[in-house]
């Protein structure tokens, strides 16, 4: 049996990163002769203290517990067949750890989805970003056998430190991600979004429009923000909820419209979707940004609609608000797409090719 080793941040089902461009295409991998050594340094205890502000101390006794971790790592690779590094192998500046895997003789397979080239600490580390090295990215390129991408932005910024470079979209499983039961027509209409602490951020964007939308329908529209955390201080009244893997699809087919906004820069167009992606499973309309790949994802007004101004986004939503019969039409639509572009199923023989023409060279 061939062995991969998963060099990840997050334990199985932590990140939605990990999950949906690695983790669920283990299965068809397991199936087809190959072990899967997952090895990632950030435990559930240590989220409770790594990501918000403070305890520095306690970062520092991670930090260690993570060299010491990834060290051990070294030695399991050269039992392996190939490595598989998500995004960095080491939370720090340093590109030790992909240098030393590089050197051994087996493939080194990097996977990114997002402009990790760019500063973009998170909130509760924003005084630590100097330890931070995201230029290193390309150094990360170099050194890897295979680069694979969520998109053809990050596939040019990786072409020009390696040629040999692939892309796969962000992928869902539509067996997974599909309606809990059909929609009927109610009288309250629920706007959501779902995301982490790091793209709240983005939502912030769209709570102009939001608030002229509750002016409008008052008490027939609320909203819903699920995210991995209880504490966000908002001057604006949602239903937040905290993600959670055992009760994610009941709590996302909550919403009647999904919501992508984003902003128009380098970052954003790094992004794979995947928030639009989700809720389009799950046979909902969807708004998003017209930045990056969401151009690709969407046909406007057919199976989604990208909204640039706010004027727009308003337009827009107030259309799918008044109608639950469009809303009912563009999800059905927008199942259809990810079911026939965007699925597990339809991209997992071509990961699976990727690590035997790897691993049979």
């Amino acid at each position: 049996m061939k062995k991969i080793l998963a060099i990840v941040q997050h334990r199985k089902g932590r990140s939605p990163g990990q999950r949906f461009r690695f983790e669920h295409f283990i299965p068809v991998l397991e199936a087809n002769g190959y072990e899967i050594i997952f090895s990632n340094i950030i435990s559930e205890k240590d989220d409770q203290i790594f990501y918000y502000k403070g305890k520095y101390f306690a970062k520092l006794l991670i930090v260690l517990k993570s060299l010491r971790h990834r060290l051990k790592d070294l030695g399991k690779a050269k039992n392996c067949d190939a490595v598989f590094i998500y995004r960095e192998a080491f939370m720090l500046g340093t590109t030790y750890f992909e240098k030393r895997l590089s050197k051994i003789n087996i493939p080194v397979v990097f996977d990114f989805d997002d402009s990790i080239w760019l500063n973009d600490t998170s909130e509760g580390n924003q005084n630590l970003a100097w330890m931070k090295k995201p230029e290193k990215t390309a150094d990360i390129c170099r050194l890897s056998d295979l680069v694979i991408v969520g998109n053809q932005y990050l596939s040019e910024y990786a072409k020009k430190k390696n040629e040999n470079v692939r892309i796969i979209p962000t992928t869902i499983n539509t067996n997974y991600h599909k309606p809990l039961k059909e929609k009927t027509p109610s009288d309250k209409v629920c706007i959501g979004w779902t995301g982490t602490t790091t793209t709240l951020k983005h939502y912030d964007t769209a709570i102009p429009v939001l608030k002229r939308i509750k002016e409008k329908y008052g008490d027939k529209v609320y909203f819903k923000v699920i995210v991995n955390t209880e504490e966000w201080n908002i001057d604006f009244d949602v239903k937040l909820v905290k993600w959670s893997k055992e009760n994610e699809i009941e709590e996302l087919c909550e919403f009647d419209i999904g919501i992508m906004p984003l902003p128009d820069d380098e970052w954003s167009k790094g992004k794979c979707g995947f928030k639009g992606i989700q809720c389009m499973a799950l046979k909902m309309p969807v708004i998003m940004s017209p930045v990056g790949v969401n151009t690709d994802i969407i046909d406007n007004e057919k199976n989604g609609y990208l909204a640039d101004t706010e004027n727009e986004w308003f337009n827009y939503l107030c259309l799918l608000i008044d109608s639950f019969e469009l809303r009912q039409q563009i999800g059905k639509t927008a199942r259809k797409t990810i079911i026939e572009k965007y699925s597990v199923k339809v991209w997992e023989n071509q990961v699976l090719d990727i690590f035997n023409e790897l691993t049979n060279g």
